[in-house]
């Protein structure tokens, strides 16, 4: 394990107490010898427990505590990455389970392979397997060796790589948010920064980022090795508001547009909106979702004003990049 890379392990977290402790553990029992830990709170008033166990870490240098009075996931990596000193960046959520050689899976393909910028690791995700293997029944396998071509297609993909369960190492288009890691040139010599206009859950925040990481000489490397268990909290995180609620949906519908204005060809946006429309208005596999006239309609409502919104949103990046935290902490820096 000699000359492996300094890691910089980065923690977002909002209104979680139990999970956020559990998953600093996991981190600090890593077998691996350099590493750093990074934890971007925008909790405003943690439980006692779990207060007074953060202050113990900060006091004793094990981890990094930085406070913040806003909530954003985008803002929170960029925040923590201008403060990172290691040469990779990894980012895992408030809400996962770790083994022990977690980063050294990461590490190792840096270490491998110098044209690898990003690696994505596996992401045993309870809710969207059990999800996904209802939704199949069995008829279309959710753990495959490759993703078939379509993965590769930046307007579909995300149908592909968000629902099935690869088993061999291969390069992707994008990552999970909840586990991926960069090579900090990434930031400080390409310029790339996540982009802190995605709102609400910022769905798609990493999507954009990684679409942005392809233009780069870099490439993004998928190793099942480097997993994790992803424990989907239902409260707390970086949305603690209900996936069924108007907000939600608003900032859903927002978010993907957003990406697809930002990033793809005409025909590749095209091909996005058709399938949000096909999954996410009409309910169909899938997302499964109810086929109620009324749940559609509404569901339609805010797909148009997505996309009205995102393109507003697009159209004041002309004179605005909305990258509201970042400015504010230059400022206050």
């Amino acid at each position: 394990m000699m000359n492996y890379p300094k890691i910089s392990v980065i923690i977002p977290t909002y209104c979680r107490e139990k999970p956020l402790i559990d998953s600093i553990k996991d981190v600090l029992q890593q077998d691996y010898p350099d590493f750093e830990v990074l934890v971007i709170d925008q909790t405003q008033n943690h439980e006692k427990e779990t207060e007074s166990f953060l202050e113990d870490l900060a006091k004793s240098q094990k981890i990094n505590w930085y406070k913040v009075n806003w909530a954003s996931l985008p803002g929170a990596r960029n925040y923590a990455v201008r403060r990172a000193k290691g040469d990779i960046v990894l980012f895992i959520d408030d809400d996962v389970q770790l083994k022990p050689n977690y980063l050294q899976a990461h590490a190792k393909n840096y270490q491998e392979n110098k044209e690898i910028g990003a690696v994505a690791g596996r992401v045993f995700d309870r809710m969207k397997l059990a999800d996904s293997a209802k939704a199949n029944q069995d008829t279309s396998p959710y753990s495959i060796d490759y993703l078939p071509e379509e993965a590769k297609d930046p307007g579909i993909a995300w149908y592909y790589i968000d629902l099935v369960h690869t088993t061999k190492p291969q390069q992707v288009i994008s990552a999970r948010g909840c586990n991926m890691s960069f090579r900090r040139d990434i930031f400080t010599l390409y310029g790339n920064w996540f982009d802190e206009r995605f709102r609400g859950s910022a769905v798609r925040e990493e999507s954009d980022f990684c679409l942005r990481v392809r233009k780069t000489n870099y490439k993004i490397w998928y190793d099942p090795e480097a997993d994790l268990v992803h424990l989907g909290e239902e409260t707390g995180g970086c949305h603690d508001i209900s996936t069924r609620s108007l907000q939600y949906q608003f900032t859903f519908y927002h978010n993907h547009f957003l990406m697809a204005l930002k990033n793809l060809t005409l025909t590749q946006q095209l091909r996005l909106y058709a399938k949000l429309f096909d999954c996410h208005v009409l309910g169909n596999p899938p997302c499964n979702k109810s086929g109620s006239p009324i749940k559609i309609i509404t569901r339609f409502i805010f797909y148009i004003l997505g996309f009205i919104n995102a393109s507003w949103t697009q159209i004041k990046g002309l004179w605005n990049n909305g990258q509201i935290y970042t400015n504010l902490d230059l400022k206050n820096s």
